[in-house]
C-alpha cells in the first residue's frame, strides 16, 4: 500500500525550500500579480481517495490545461472529423510559433499548442450557441462543481496582449482553416484559458481521463476510444517544446499552462495536479517538473 500523503508532504517540504523557484510569466499582465512562493499539490486515487499538501485549494489561472477540456468537447460533439483540421504530432517548437503553419498549410501540429487550440474554439464557436457558457457547463459537469468560474481579469489581460494569438488566427483565417470571425473565435479562446481552478478542482475534472472517459459520478463524456486519443495526445504534446522531458522524467501523460499549473494521471490508478507559478526557460512549472519526477519516483508508477 503506497502512503501517498506521506509523499506529497515530502514534495512540499522539498519545494519550500528550493531556491530558485522559475519566473512568472510577467507577459500576461494579471499572472504577474501571483506569489512566486506558492505551492500545492493534490492526488486522487481509483477508489476516489484524496491526498493533498501546499496551497492545493488555492484557485489559479489554468490556461492552457484546458486546451484538453475544449479537445474533449469538441471530440464528443464531431468525433473524428477533427483531424482533419488539427493534427496529432509533437511540434519541436514553443506552444506560440508560427513558422510551422505556414510550412503546412494552416494545419496545426497538434490541438495543445496555440494554433490547434484556436482551432479547437473555432469548432466549438461553430457547434454551439452559447460557447463561453456551454463550455464553461461543460467543465462544471465533469467536476461536479458549479463553483468553477471563468477568471474575466485574465481573459482581459490576455486580450489586451495577445498578439500573437491574433497572427496565429488570422493565419489560420488566411488557410480557411477558421470558419468563424477572428475577434469571436479568440474571445473564446481567452476566456477558455483564464479558466480558475485549484489543484483539487483539476483532479475532479481530469478524473475522467485516468477512469475511461467516466467522471467521479461515473457519467461517461467521452469513449474508452477518444480518452486513449487524448491521453496519447498529452503525453507527446502536452508540454511544449519539452514534452519528452516530462516522459523521460516523469512518465505519464499531462498537460501544463503558464499560469504554473500541470496535471498528469497514470490510468487507472491516479490523477495529480500540481501549480507553482514560476516556469522554466520551456514555459513549464519548475517546481511542478520536479514535484511529478518525485512522485513517479517514489511510488515506482508511471506508465513506463
Amino acid at each position: 500500500m503506497i502512503d501517498f500523503q506521506s509523499i506529497l508532504t515530502t514534495i512540499n517540504e522539498a519545494a519550500s525550500k528550493e531556491k530558485n523557484k522559475g519566473k512568472i510569466a510577467d507577459y500576461i499582465p494579471e499572472l504577474a500579480k501571483v506569489d512566486v512562493n506558492n505551492f500545492g499539490i493534490h492526488l486522487i486515487d481509483n477508489k476516489q481517495q484524496n491526498y493533498s499538501a501546499g496551497n492545493s485549494d488555492e484557485r489559479f489561472s489554468i490556461q492552457s490545461i484546458s486546451k484538453v477540456l475544449s479537445l474533449s468537447m469538441a471530440l464528443g460533439l464531431i468525433g473524428e472529423k477533427i483531424w482533419t483540421r488539427v493534427d496529432v504530432e509533437p511540434s519541436g517548437d514553443p506552444f506560440n510559433h508560427l513558422s510551422l503553419l505556414e510550412l503546412e498549410n494552416g494545419i496545426p501540429r497538434n490541438p495543445l499548442i496555440n494554433p490547434g487550440a484556436i482551432v479547437i474554439a473555432d469548432i466549438l464557436v461553430s457547434q454551439l450557441e452559447n460557447p463561453k457558457e456551454e463550455f464553461l457547463a461543460f467543465v462544471q459537469d465533469i467536476a461536479n462543481d458549479d463553483s468553477i468560474r471563468y477568471d474575466v481579469d485574465v481573459a482581459n489581460s490576455e486580450k489586451r496582449t495577445g498578439f500573437r494569438n491574433f497572427a496565429a488566427a488570422n493565419l489560420l483565417k488566411s488557410y480557411g482553416n477558421l470558419k468563424n470571425d477572428v475577434d469571436v473565435v479568440l474571445d473564446f479562446y481567452f476566456h477558455q484559458c483564464s479558466l480558475s481552478m485549484s489543484c483539487a478542482q483539476l483532479t475532479n475534472t481530469f478524473f475522467m481521463f485516468m477512469n475511461h472517459g467516466k467522471c467521479r459520478r461515473n457519467n461517461i463524456f467521452l469513449t474508452v476510444t477518444q480518452v486513449k486519443r487524448i491521453n496519447a495526445i498529452m503525453l507527446t504534446c502536452g508540454f511544449y517544446d519539452e514534452a519528452g522531458e516530462f516522459a523521460f522524467e516523469v512518465g505519464l501523460p499531462g498537460k501544463s499552462g503558464v499560469g504554473g499549473g500541470i496535471v498528469a494521471l497514470l490510468p487507472n490508478k491516479f490523477c495529480v495536479a500540481t501549480w507553482s507559478p514560476g516556469l522554466n526557460p520551456k514555459g513549464n512549472s519548475k517546481l511542478g517538473m520536479l514535484a511529478l519526477e518525485k512522485l513517479t519516483t517514489e511510488t515506482e508508477l508511471s506508465i513506463f
